[in-house]
């Protein structure tokens, strides 16, 4: 391969007028620690972009962590040659052969910003693609749907010449929206909305509730796996596991089986709300998805907003089962949710839970609970572990000895 660089186009982050600097340097500095692994490789800001130096690291493998990064809109393997004509051309030419050989149309696009260059952009296009017809077999131009466009870029110190391009995850920069606490519960959903609050900037910490011995150890192990996964999306991510079964038993005691749901919901959200306290975070998110249960009904979402202040994030609201499943299939973690062991919320279903609960039932059947001990005792409890990306590294590391 002939490739010696990556550039790294920022796509959103081009709107961001004043306050695109903080975005971009917010971004590089997810690349560069995203790309700790090769420590040959060089990370270079322009205006328009950013090029990733190889220095003859594997292209390929720092794409693919690349994908996974927020903010960028598409990357692109490149070649850097000098300005002289011939070397351009040549190095054209052999970029369309590394390409493939099922390439069987192409096209030369050339962006000239070194406007001092002889030939402009129209001309340098028809020069460099005569040039690449004339010395390849079997391949002609197309330049409305070629299989191959080859990018010509001309700067004032270099140029730069690609045909090779990958889609970016988009959205914004890890931590450019501030934090959320992601209700974390062990299914499909949750994992996912964690990623689509990512995806615009959140950084998210993990709130899982725990309630053994009902919910088992294999139960936990899920939840943390799942959190492994999504660092490779959000760096360092930190799970809050929350004691919860001495709330699950007060409410299964003191509250009526069908507003039991709502209540729990509604102390979740309370602890939740503490812990995004003790954590600087502003916002909840959840896997909700509207009418797929009977806690996600609009009466019930209204019920148990009563509770927080804080804005909750539900990226799924919208959204048909079967995109989340594909989603999930696309970030990693649809093997493990679906793992069979269950979390506080399946084991403590009631057998038919109100799906258009009031708010003046819900706040008078809290009355006969004393609401403030239980949180604090949960909060107070509550363990946190850290997890990196170095310890999904790890596992892939390990299933690879399997």
């Amino acid at each position: 391969m002939i490739y010696d660089h990556i550039i790294i186009r920022y796509g959103e982050l081009s709107l961001k007028g004043k306050n695109r600097h903080i975005f971009v340097n917010r971004l590089k500095e997810t690349i560069k620690k995203k790309l700790k692994p090769y420590p040959d490789v060089q990370v270079n800001k322009t205006f328009d972009r950013m090029d990733v130096v190889l220095n003859g690291e594997p292209h390929f493998q720092i794409i693919e962590k690349l994908q996974e990064v927020f903010g960028i809109q598409g990357v692109s393997l490149a070649v850097k040659c000098s300005l002289d004509l011939g070397e351009i051309k040549e190095t054209a030419l052999q970029a369309l052969k590394e390409a493939g050989s099922e390439v069987k149309t192409f096209k030369v696009t050339t962006k000239r910003n070194f406007k001092q260059y002889p030939q402009d952009s129209q001309e340098l296009n028809h020069i460099i693609g005569g040039f690449v017809l004339k010395n390849s077999e079997g391949i002609t131009v197309d330049v409305h749907n070629p299989d191959v466009e080859i990018k010509v870029e001309i700067k004032p110190e270099a140029t730069f010449i690609s045909c090779l391009d990958f889609p970016g995850a988009g959205g914004l920069p890890i931590g450019a929206g501030g934090k959320a606490m992601l209700m974390l519960s062990g299914g499909i959903d949750s994992p996912v909305a964690g990623y689509l609050t990512m995806k615009r900037g959140i950084r998210v910490e993990m709130v899982h509730f725990h309630s053994p011995p009902f919910t088992s150890e294999r139960a936990r192990q899920k939840v943390e796996d799942l959190t492994k996964v999504l660092t490779r999306y959000g760096g360092t991510i930190r799970l809050h596991v929350v004691p919860f079964t001495d709330v699950q038993q007060a409410i299964k005691k003191q509250i009526p089986d069908n507003y039991s749901m709502t209540i729990m919901r509604r102390l979740m959200m309370r602890i939740t709300e503490r812990l995004a306290a003790q954590n600087d975070a502003l916002a909840i998110t959840t896997g909700e998805n509207l009418g797929q249960v009977a806690s996600q009904t609009l009466p019930s979402m209204h019920t148990i907003n009563e509770v927080t202040n804080l804005p909750i994030i539900r990226p799924l609201i919208t959204m048909d089962k079967l995109e989340i499943i594909d989603l999930s299939h696309k970030i990693g973690t649809y093997d493990i949710s679906i793992r069979p062991y269950e979390d506080c919320c399946t084991v403590f279903l009631p057998s038919a839970p109100k799906t258009k609960p009031n708010r003046d039932k819900a706040n008078r059947f809290e009355r006969n609970m004393d609401i403030e001990q239980l949180i604090e005792k949960a909060v107070e409890n509550t363990e946190t572990v850290y997890f990196t990306e170095a310890d999904e590294e790890k596992k892939d590391d390990f299933k690879n000895l399997l």
